[in-house]
């Protein structure tokens, strides 16, 4: 195996080396930005249906407040104004969701699933927890959710204390079985957003490929450089230094000049065969009848 094979075969074991260290970091950087990217979203997501819910408490419900002796409206509801708001949303992107997922909500619409009150549970558990993210499988795909506790405010006792204490048009449109027992700063739910994985994935496995795609053009210039570089600054040379040096070996001593450009330790190897070819001269001489 000649040198410049050799040497080709560690650099191609490097450049593959670096490129798969690099891969990695580059994968890694761009799916922790991915997912920072979709909590951002969720982030936003949540933060507009807070800004529903408190749009609705103080410019919606004194609106309505006169007519809710003759009939309940669900429209004074902060939750329910947040909940119709991405539910219009979700007709245009599917894959969206906003939840106040309640373990016993009065509009059973709201009752949490089993893994949204698992949530709930998690936030009771710990009340120093404000928030859960994490990921799930759904059926539109791979989506991130954000999770907040929702207490049981005071102002909120007053339909969902008791039976009883209850506006008779709320009781008249939910009834009395659901949404009843609240405690006073309870946890009682949780809100729940879920945003897709998909694009912002699909987006960083297409900019980690344009990447690796320019690494892998970079390292394949860079070796045909290395490879151009040592072919003319060492193997051409050295060829031409031990071609002359077979002719001389063999007695030929018109053979052409060993050169004298080049590198320094191409010079070092030259002058030494120099003084080889010379010493070789004055042997043959004396050999001479």
């Amino acid at each position: 195996m000649n040198l410049l094979v050799r040497i080709n075969l560690a650099l191609v074991l490097t450049f593959t080396l670096a490129a798969l260290a690099l891969g990695w970091a580059c994968s890694s950087m761009l799916q922790a930005n991915a997912q920072r990217e979709v909590l951002r979203e969720a982030g936003l997501m949540m933060d507009s249906a807070l800004s529903m819910r408190g749009y609705t408490s103080e410019e919606i419900v004194p609106l309505l407040n006169a007519g809710m002796f003759k009939e309940f409206l669900p429209q004074s509801v902060p939750s329910y104004a947040a909940t119709q708001n991405f539910l219009k949303l979700r007709e245009h992107h599917p894959e969206y969701a906003y939840r106040e997922a309640t373990l016993n909500p009065t509009n059973l619409r709201d009752r949490a699933t089993d893994w949204e009150a698992d949530l709930v549970q998690q936030f009771r558990n710990d009340a120093q927890t404000t928030q859960i993210v994490g990921e799930r499988d759904t059926p539109t795909g791979r989506s991130l959710y954000l999770a907040r506790p929702i207490h049981a405010e005071p102002k909120c006792l007053i339909c969902h204390s008791l039976p009883a204490s209850a506006p008779a048009t709320l009781l008249a449109r939910y009834g009395s079985n659901n949404g009843f027992g609240w405690q006073p700063h309870e946890i009682i739910g949780a809100q729940v957003v879920s945003v897709p994985l998909a694009s912002a994935t699909a987006n960083a496995q297409a900019i980690f490929r344009r990447v690796m795609t320019a690494v892998a053009a970079i390292l394949a210039a860079a070796l045909l450089i290395v490879n151009v570089i040592l072919y003319l600054l060492i193997v051409r040379p050295v060829r031409h230094i031990a071609a002359i040096a077979d002719e001389v070996s063999l007695g030929n001593t018109a053979a052409a000049q060993f050169p004298t450009r080049g590198s320094a330790e191409l010079l070092d190897l030259t002058r030494s065969f120099n003084r080889m070819r010379t010493s070789l001269a004055k042997a043959l001489q004396l050999l001479e009848p």
